[in-house]
Parts: structure tokens; sequence; C-alpha cells
């Protein structure tokens, strides 16, 4: 039987033109988060590991919450522990790149990484969990991208509602707050806040319901820095 002229034309086909949409349709995902991005001054976002889940038939919780209805402790000791420079950097710390990179066998240096909190939201956001020097590479300018489109209060509200806080789906401040304490993310005193704060690079390793004696020293440092550092949180306080 005799091919029909549309799928002798598709056949046909030179490479170039299948090169070119390829192209196309790598650009418009690469733009896409671009263009996203503004509108989350206004709509609550998922992250891409909350979607994964929900696609796989994974456990998912997360109740979302404003920033003014979170324990002031909490933002305080996030950005005392992930990014003391948050207020004043633009999205990213070269500073802090090459400090986690000179105390990468450090325990402290290990725990602190070397992701702003603005890096972390783009990932959280856009991309896929672990480490690769291409997710590193589309990480930075959407961390950039960030920084312009959204206030640092936004970044930050953003952030503590997406972020993966627990073993078993618990995403965000508040279900964190339950799964660790018992009580609501308002709720959250120094040391628990701290606790909090300790296992956010690995949540599912590291707990906060039933910390370990690094967790703890954690916390006890991230205590510290709270108190000696009061206003590295000023950015994000309501006016």
């Amino acid at each position: 039987m005799p091919r029909s002229k549309s799928n002798n034309s598709k056949a046909n086909w030179p490479w170039w033109r299948i090169a070119r949409r390829l192209a196309i349709a790598v650009i418009v995902l690469l733009a896409l988060p671009y263009l996203i991005a503004p509108l989350y001054r206004f709509a609550d976002p998922v992250s891409t590991l909350m979607l994964w889940r929900w696609i796989t038939g994974q456990r998912v919780e997360r109740l979302w919450v404003p920033i003014e209805r979170i324990a002031p402790t909490l933002p305080l000791a996030v950005i005392g522990a992930e990014d003391g420079t948050f207020c004043h950097n633009r999205g990213i710390d070269l500073g802090a790149m090459r400090e986690a990179i000179e105390r990468s066998d450090d325990d402290l240096g290990a725990a602190r990484g070397a992701s702003t909190i603005t890096q972390q939201a783009a990932k959280n956001l856009f991309l896929w969990q672990g480490r690769s020097f291409v997710r590193k590479a589309l990480e930075l300018p959407l961390a950039l991208w960030l920084n312009i489109v959204l206030p640092k209060r936004r970044v930050l509200e953003i952030y503590l509602n997406i972020v993966e806080w627990g073993p078993n789906g618990e995403f965000g401040a508040e279900a964190a707050s339950h799964w660790a304490f018992n009580k609501p993310a308002r709720g959250l005193n120094t040391q628990e806040a701290a606790e909090l704060a300790s296992i956010l690079p690995n949540p599912v390793r590291r707990s906060a319901r039933t910390p370990s004696p690094l967790v703890r020293r954690l916390a006890g440092v991230y205590v510290r820095r709270s108190a000696d550092f009061p206003n590295l949180d000023a950015c994000i306080r309501s006016p």
C-alpha cells in the first residue's frame, strides 16, 4: 500500500526544521519561569517537588500561611542559618559560595551550603532537586530575576511555604510546625524555630521532632546568632 503524501513529506523534512522546532521548544521552556515569576507577587505557588509528588500519588501536606501568621522567630532563624546577607544581597552571594567551598569538610559549612534563600526559592519553584552544574547554571540567573521582580518579604514568604520540611511530604512552615511540635507556626519559640532551620538541608535525614546531636548543636548556633544579630530580618518586617 503506497504511503500518503503527508507521511512522505514528514519523513523528508530537512534536519534543520526539526532542530529549529526543538530549539524553539527549549527557548520557551527556559523563558517560562521568567514570565511566571512576576505573577508570584499575588499568586501562591507550589514547588516542582510538590507537583511531582502529586503526579506520582505521594503524600503532600501544605497549608499556605502569610508571613505575618508565622512567628518572627522562624524567619530570623532561617535567615541566620541559610543566608545571613539575605536583606542585602541581590539574590546570589558569591562570598558565601567561596566560604562554603573552603568549609566543605566542616559540619556547619556543609549545613549552610552555598545557595542563598532566593536561589533555593528559584530551585524549588522551577527546577529539580539534586546537585548538578546544569541546574546551578539555570538557578543563578533565576535567583537574580526573582530578586528584581519580587520584594524580599515575598521571596521569604514563598520560601517558607514551599520548602520541604518533613520526612513524609510536609511542606512549608505550618505543616512543619504541626509535624515537629504539634502547634501552628505562629506559636514557635526561638529554640523550636532554630531546630526547624537546622534540618532544612535534609529534612528526610534530619528531624526537629526527634533532634539528633547535630541538629541540637546547629540549633544552639542559630539561637545565639538570632540573639547576636536581631536585625538580620529587618527587610521582611511589616512596616
